[in-house]
């Protein structure tokens, strides 16, 4: 193995930072990790632990003919860190990679925290150091090292609000209403893996309408445009994550059609299909706390005990976490970005995680996976790898940075994101068909691109 001339340094060590140091250390690069939490926390995390999740416990369907587990199963050619923990701490969820969310945060911690290769530093960078770095201090990086990125890059970030969804003691549910199932029957578990709470369409429009009316937490003057959707040019919600009531704003069935959708669920108490339905995952390894899918929400904290508590079964529910909204700030990766996560101003300098543009939890740990490894080859002399647009990973990196200015915004990893399947498609009829042929065709090139990768 090629010794190393420099240190790698990298600012944040949440998903796509703490996956990088481990790319980078089990190269043999020396790397230097700089986490500011708990020295100088954010408005959304709660702990000090790498790579804590602050939304949603789920990293995304697990199954080969869905993306998110076709980028899993990349990362898992590729081995990774991130990915290994969440398997090692997964809770059951139908088709989903869901994990226990303190195990999973201790899990990677500990492995970061005992490579000898790693030194772990609790403090706030503000200025970007002259030798080779990452940046990963994702969609809350502090006002500080914000103003240093700016200057940098020479334009102003765009920004967009994310949400968290409200989390509840499961001993609070009355299950006289709700019942335990999984979609089509489709769960790991023999009763089902979500807790569902179903609704009449009296039930529904009543829920709608406090929804709608309910008072929303005061924002601040930089969010003074965000019912019109739009700031400075750009959306202020990423579209993935809206908070319910402002879905529930863009007309009465859009919960019954979007998170509340009944499909493919029957109330055992009633025989009958549901109007609409609530659905809680479990969010912790004991199971005893279940996260309400979907259900970001900026209501006030009052509010949500209010109107949360209009849903049947959650009459009386304990909340563990209110659902909050937080602003996300990124940068424009098209002119700032080449598809290894170099900055194009400066070869040594790169970028991943979500702040970069990248969105969904497997995202960015792959972004951060592939920037870990292309700095530890700058750092020896070699080149980058640059993946083909054929592998989900590559096809992901190529559209953040190649993406129309006119239209850049948040991606989360899809299909449409990879080059037409040409003769792979013949025999294969249907969007599961389709979607198993992208696997196959991105699989079989990803083994062997990293057969060929030190």
């Amino acid at each position: 193995m090629k010794t190393y001339k420099n240190q790698l340094i990298i600012i944040g060590a949440g998903l796509a930072g703490s996956e990088a140091a481990y790319q980078a250390a089990k190269r043999g690069a020396s790397v230097l990790l700089y986490e500011m939490r708990p020295v100088k926390m954010t408005p959304a995390h709660s702990t000090d632990n790498l790579a804590e999740l602050v939304c949603s416990n789920s990293l995304g369907s697990k199954l080969y003919d869905r993306v998110t587990g076709l980028l899993i199963n990349e990362l898992k050619i590729l081995d990774s860190l991130l990915i290994k923990c969440a398997e090692l701490n997964s809770v059951p969820a139908g088709g989903a990679l869901a994990v226990d969310r303190g195990g999973f945060s201790a899990c990677v911690t500990k492995q970061i925290i005992e490579n000898p290769n790693i030194i772990l530093k609790r403090e706030e960078v503000i200025n970007i150091p002259k030798s080779t770095t990452i940046i990963a201090t994702g969609p809350l990086t502090s006002p500080k090292f914000s103003k240093t990125i700016a200057n940098f890059t020479g334009k102003e970030h765009l920004y967009f609000f994310d949400a968290m969804s409200p989390i509840v003691v499961k001993d609070s549910i009355d299950f006289e209403k709700a019942f335990m199932a999984s979609r089509y029957g489709r769960g790991e578990t023999e009763k089902g893996d979500y807790i569902n709470c179903p609704l009449t369409k009296n039930e529904y429009e009543t829920f709608v309408n406090e929804l709608i009316s309910a008072d929303r937490i005061k924002l601040h003057e930089f969010e003074i445009d965000i019912e019109s959707g739009v700031s400075a040019g750009h959306p202020l919600y990423f579209e993935g994550c809206l908070p319910i009531e402002v879905i529930a704003s863009r007309g009465k069935d859009t919960l019954a059609f979007g998170p509340m959708r009944p499909v493919g669920l029957t109330n055992p108490h009633t025989s009958q299909k549901p109007y609409a339905i609530v659905q809680l995952r479990q969010d912790n390894l004991s199971g005893d706390m279940y996260n309400i899918v979907g259900f970001q929400t900026n209501l006030t904290f009052q509010e949500q005990r209010r109107v949360l508590r209009l849903i049947p079964g959650l009459e009386n529910v304990e909340f563990v976490r209110y659902g909050q909204m937080h602003r996300n700030t990124f940068v424009f990766s098209p002119g700032l970005l080449l598809p290894t996560f170099q900055t194009k101003k400066r070869k040594d300098l790169f970028f991943a995680g979500q702040i970069t543009g990248i969105e969904g939890y497997v995202g960015n740990i792959a972004s951060g996976l592939l920037a870990g490894l292309n700095a530890s080859r700058i750092l020896r002399g070699d080149d980058p790898i640059v993946l083909p647009k054929e592998t989900m990973l590559g096809a992901l990196s190529d559209y953040i940075t190649s993406a129309s200015p006119a239209v850049f915004q948040p991606m989360k990893a899809n299909f449409g994101l990879l080059p037409p399947l040409n003769t792979l498609i013949k025999g294969r009829k249907g969007k599961r068909q389709r979607a198993k042929a992208y696997s196959d065709r991105s699989i079989l090139l990803m083994t062997s691109i990293a057969r060929g990768i030190n």
